[in-house]
């Protein structure tokens, strides 16, 4: 399945970047990466899946070939929630599915939630629906002070881009993301960067930068009560040795993801569907194969079950 189209969606702020494959008389999947990253990271897993379906992969703002915030405005959770919600508009969608890979799983979460209505199907790559981390609500202050802290001073510095060579920038990329391989790191560069004259120039937004000043950490309750409102039926493919490791090393505490996957079997039951498949945090990159047999059976079950009454 070759790639169908290239789209730039219309925004206050400029435009959103999106790439297109598939049927456009299919069922409609918008694909949401993770934190960033850029559409590129669907390039591999995209043509392995069902080809009667119609896959929207889209930049976030400040990622990969979508416009930056305008001055001024930061990079919080809720903005790329927006951003969805903005997309499906242009799009003239109604009804879709999501698939988020980590950070883009927890937007697809949010906006799940937020619009139970309009979500067929959720699938989490390596994510959680929520930001639910109790090793980080007594951080949750710090982050939202350092995120302001951190904007006012990318705008003071106002340092020019940094032009690197193409091997300078993959090795820099390889060493921030261990989970990521060489040609892997090279797709995602080759949408996340733009060539100049003696180099290479990073695309994304400098002001963004760690995924905790932009989290909403949320306690158990509204968890809870959050996935209540879902409609939609959700898959989540963990990686084994997957989100944990990168975002802690050697974090043994497995109490939160233990909670989010009794609730959501809880309140979700037969909608709800659990696999754990071998490789890391970049799984469906990396070994594309694993992911697309999963999520392919899940797209192709039953594709609705009624709202309870």
């Amino acid at each position: 399945m070759g790639l169908l189209s290239e789209l730039k969606l219309t925004v206050p702020w400029g435009h959103i970047a999106a790439k297109a494959w598939g049927s456009l008389q299919g069922p409609p999947v918008l694909c949401l990466h993770g934190w960033l990253d850029n559409a590129n990271s669907f390039d591999r897993l995209i043509p392995l899946l069902p080809q009667d379906f119609y896959y929207v992969a889209m930049d976030f703002g400040g990622h990969g070939l979508s416009s930056h915030y305008s001055p001024g405005v930061p990079y919080y959770h809720q903005n790329f929630v927006n951003e969805v919600r903005r997309v499906v508009a242009a799009l003239k969608w109604s009804r879709f599915s999501l698939m988020g890979h980590s950070f883009g799983g927890t937007v697809g979460g949010m906006f799940s939630c937020t619009f139970p209505e309009m979500v067929d199907e959720l699938i989490l790559l390596d994510a959680s629906p929520f930001a639910m981390d109790i090793n980080e609500m007594e951080n949750l202050l710090t982050y939202k002070r350092r995120a302001i802290e951190h904007v006012l001073q990318v705008e003071t510095s106002q340092k020019p881009s940094c032009v690197v060579s193409p091997e300078e920038m993959l090795q820099g990329f390889l060493k921030n993301n261990s989970h990521v391989g060489e040609e892997c790191g090279k797709l995602l560069l080759q949408r996340g960067t733009t060539p100049e004259a003696t180099g290479l120039v990073l695309n994304r937004d400098r002001r963004i930068t760690w995924p905790e000043y932009s989290f909403d950490f949320i306690s158990r309750e509204l968890f809870t009560n959050s996935i209540q409102q879902l409609q939609a039926r959700v898959l989540l493919v963990k990686a084994a040795q997957g989100y944990s490791d990168v975002r802690r090393e050697n974090d043994a505490n497995r109490e939160p993801l233990m909670f989010m996957l009794d609730m959501m079997r809880s309140i979700l039951k037969e909608r709800f569907q659990f696999v754990q498949i071998p490789g890391n945090h970049y799984v469906h990159m990396n070994a594309p194969h694993h992911v697309a047999n999963v999520v392919s059976s899940f797209l192709q079950s039953k594709r609705r079950i009624p709202a309870q009454l």
